[in-house]
């Protein structure tokens, strides 16, 4: 309904900001990275998520509206709502306490343990959240291309090979990113053969 609000910043603190679009204030959700991303600028555009909640008890809805400096951070916010029993707010505070990176390392390793240190994420959700993400996360390429800005266009290339020969997507995602970060080879030949040595 709203893709994205942009204008001058109000009022900003770490779980909020009211951003000032010609005279009319919207308060936008946002998370503790977006924060870190946006901290310090007096005008912006966010990337935005309408949602609404309905009471079962009293029937009253509530409206909300999240902001994501980053197109990666929306979509895994949108993933992580559509598990059920995952609210908003519940996403909001699981991607306050992940970098979006973080996030998809931990749903395509399985390590659930990790996402119970979010509070209201209990063992059984932790689980829930990984069985029903992990295979979207390590099959989207929107994803790959995202959360990879730099060196990106050799990484697909690295990627499609290693798929083409056999190894497992999420697991190959795991090892380019980790070659790039470390190493930063020049060409797509280096990227795959130091990628083989910890496949």
């Amino acid at each position: 309904m709203i893709e994205f609000v942009g204008g001058k910043f109000a009022e900003i603190n770490p779980a909020y900001l009211i951003v000032d679009v010609n005279g009319l204030g919207y308060l936008v959700q946002i998370s503790l990275n977006t924060y870190t991303d946006i901290n310090g600028q007096e005008s912006g555009r966010l990337i935005t998520h309408y949602a609404v909640s309905v009471d079962v008890r009293s029937g009253e809805s509530k409206h909300q509206l999240f902001g994501f400096s980053t197109q990666l951070e929306r979509q895994l916010f949108r993933l992580l709502i559509s598990v059920s029993g995952i609210s908003s707010s519940i996403a909001h505070m699981v991607l306050s306490a992940f970098k979006p990176e973080e996030f998809q390392s931990i749903v395509l390793n399985g390590d659930s343990r990790t996402l119970t240190t979010v509070k209201g994420v209990g063992p059984k959700v932790a689980q829930k959240i990984v069985a029903e993400l992990r295979e979207k996360v390590a099959k989207s390429e929107h994803f790959d291309e995202i959360s990879q800005p730099s060196g990106n266009s050799m990484r697909q290339e690295a990627l499609s090979a290693l798929v083409a020969l056999g190894f497992d997507r999420g697991k190959s995602v795991k090892v380019l990113n980790a070659v790039i970060k470390d190493e930063a080879p020049s060409t797509v030949e280096e990227l795959i053969k130091k990628a083989l040595k910890q496949l």
